[in-house]
């Protein structure tokens, strides 16, 4: 055990915070206080591949159902339901595949990494148990480019696997078989969209497809029913395998049961990764509580936060009491999408922080879209102009002229008491097939919701914009 894992952190990175233990259950992080968690014999050694064992003594059909009981939400954004979307593929269409979604993208977001990089054979057990159960033909196993380690992690385990006969033909003496097939990512944001992540899978552009007819459980990879889960999602399933459905939904609450791994980067004192009850703990108990984050830096006052990724509508200290629950969140104006908390105090300059979300995205988005493709870029543009000092009234019009063309309709934002502000609840209307160009308006909405007059502050007041008069007919 190292001396970061003995004070309760796990990080290969020297530079960066890792994952912080407590006194609250665990469900797929118990492993990662042991320096070779990565390892198939440390894995052995605490109840590794039980799970599965578990599953292959009981029937697909049982399995499945003890999944759907056990109310798993996906853990990749949506929070759909794995038991339900397993039961989605059509009846008598072979083959059938699983795709693993490890293209963890969403910025303040690196859960997933760690999963993959502290405790590989988990996820692989997990991906085997949702083969058998879904019963799914074949798992590729899709890491982001830029996880060299989690790569490296992944290789070796699924090495040690196959050697083992955890992975391949008659599986721990059955009649199932599954090969899994490691595929490194090219870098590209929009590819954690699934059917963006199916095209790249398939040697294509990363690039989302129409749905319909493009569903995957219906129409996905090589035109094959397929399911696609999230890395942590999967590495649920040995824990649910072993222990049974009741035991799953003992933790947390009826509508989100469990744990689940929350990554918090920005202005906090402790920032890292922190596996939490899922549906109980609130915003507060996380950026404050002595087991979490322990407060806000330099004992600052908090400005603001981003619940759930870059793609979530911001929080104000009003919402610190809303818990880790999806109903609450979207009630309250935003939502919990991957996992993701950005702290923001009170020496943020918040046109600045809003420019660097919209310039991430305006820089991700494929070009499929044109509302993304061009409402992105001028959304940039218009703000980089705004943060400089240089934007005009007419500026901040156009940012949500431009927004209603990406997100017609009432866009989602927090209730604020200082403002007289009631909360729009999530979800909003979008004319692009993926998240991308909503994700670049959400950042600076919520912001010019917000935080009106910081924007007010650094736009020239009068005449806005100088126009030249166009006459027709020839000059005299």
């Amino acid at each position: 055990m190292t001396e970061a894992a003995a004070n309760g952190t796990t990080s290969p990175y020297p530079w960066a915070p890792g994952f912080y233990r407590g006194d609250r259950p665990e469900i797929v992080t118990s492993r990662f206080r042991y320096e070779d968690a990565h390892t198939l014999g440390r894995y052995l050694e605490l109840d590794g591949y039980e799970g599965l064992k578990a599953a292959l003594g009981s029937t697909p059909q049982k399995v499945h159902e003890e999944v759907r009981n056990s109310t798993l939400l996906g853990r990749g954004g949506a929070g759909f339901p794995a038991g339900v979307k397993w039961g989605f593929t059509p009846e008598g269409v072979w083959p059938r595949y699983l795709v693993v979604n490890g293209d963890e993208s969403e910025p303040g977001t690196y859960k997933d990494r760690l999963l993959m990089e502290c405790d590989p054979h988990q996820l692989i057990e997990g991906s085997l148990i949702a083969c058998y159960a879904a019963g799914l033909s074949q798992c590729f196993l899709y890491v982001r480019g830029e996880m060299p380690l989690a790569h490296e992690r992944m290789a070796n385990a699924l090495d040690e696997a196959y050697a083992a006969g955890y992975i391949g033909t008659n599986i721990m003496g059955s009649d199932f078989g599954v090969d899994v097939v490691l595929h490194t990512g090219a870098g590209a944001y929009v590819v954690g969209e699934e059917t963006a992540l199916i095209e790249s899978l398939e040697g294509e552009r990363g690039m989302p497809r129409l749905k319909p007819p493009y569903f995957p459980a219906a129409i996905g990879l090589y035109g094959q029913p397929t399911i696609v889960n999230n890395v942590e999602t999967l590495s649920n399933l040995p824990f649910i395998a072993r222990e049974g459905a009741d035991a799953y939904t003992s933790i947390g609450t009826e509508t989100s049961p469990g744990t689940r791994m929350i990554a918090v980067s920005g202005h906090v004192k402790r920032p890292g990764v922190y596996e939490i009850v899922n549906g109980s703990t609130t915003f507060r108990d996380l950026l404050y509580g002595e087991e979490f984050c322990q407060g806000i830096r330099d004992d600052n006052e908090l400005k603001a936060f981003v619940p759930g990724g870059g793609s979530a509508p911001w929080f104000l200290p009003d919402q610190l009491d809303v818990p880790f629950e999806a109903s609450a969140a979207g009630a309250a104006g935003s939502m919990l999408g991957s996992g993701a908390v950005m702290v923001m105090d009170d020496t943020t300059d918040i046109p600045e922080a809003a420019l660097s979300l919209v310039k991430f995205y305006a820089h991700e988005s494929c070009g499929k879209c044109t509302p993304c493709r061009e409402g992105g870029t001028w959304l940039f543009r218009i703000c980089e102009r705004i943060a400089a000092g240089h934007g005009t009234q007419d500026d901040l019009d156009t940012i949500l002229e431009i927004g209603q063309s990406i997100c017609p309709g009432p866009m989602p934002h927090a209730s604020s008491e200082r403002l007289g502000l009631e909360a729009t609840p999530f979800p909003f209307k979008m004319t692009t097939i993926c998240f991308v160009g909503p994700s670049a308006y959400t950042a600076i909405h919520s912001a010019l919701t917000l935080f009106p007059d910081e924007f007010e502050a650094k736009v020239s007041p009068g005449p806005t914009r100088r126009t030249i008069p166009v006459t027709a007919g020839a000059p005299e």
